[in-house]
């Protein structure tokens, strides 16, 4: 009986001390961007120097699009619990259904993702049709 309670005590201690390192080392949150300056921010780390004059951010805040000053436009998701960026390059990847915008980068590593914009999915879609002519 002991030796039983000895082990689930040590069994105990080492699922909370995993937890404990998991935390510390920030695995496992549910990251979303929190607003426009978030994204902001998030994509000018991902490529320094984009400074995002215009953004339509996902209403779940997985993801969003941001354009420059001299018309670049950059998807902006989630990858695990941090953000990852590319610059697109053509429309080819662009399909609108309704305020859903699925937008893949033609990059398989990448993947695609479909973003919530509402009312603005269709100016958005619109405005990426410019891209790669």
């Amino acid at each position: 009986m002991t030796a039983q309670v000895l082990q689930f005590a040590v069994s105990l201690a080492a699922i909370l001390a995993l937890a404990g390192l998991a935390r510390w080392l920030g695995l496992g949150g549910d990251v979303r961007l929190r607003d426009a300056a978030d994204a902001r921010e998030k994509a000018g780390e991902a490529l320094c120097g984009f400074d995002a004059a215009d953004v339509a951010l996902d209403r779940a805040g997985i993801g969003a699009l941001l354009r420059d000053a001299s018309g670049r436009v950059m998807l902006l998701r989630r990858h695990g619990v941090r953000f990852a960026a590319r610059l697109l390059d053509s429309h080819a990847g662009v399909r609108l259904d309704r305020q859903f915008l699925t937008v893949s980068t033609g990059e398989s590593s990448f993947g695609s993702v479909t973003l919530d914009l509402g009312d603005n999915a269709a100016v958005w879609a619109a405005s990426l049709r410019r891209i790669g002519n």
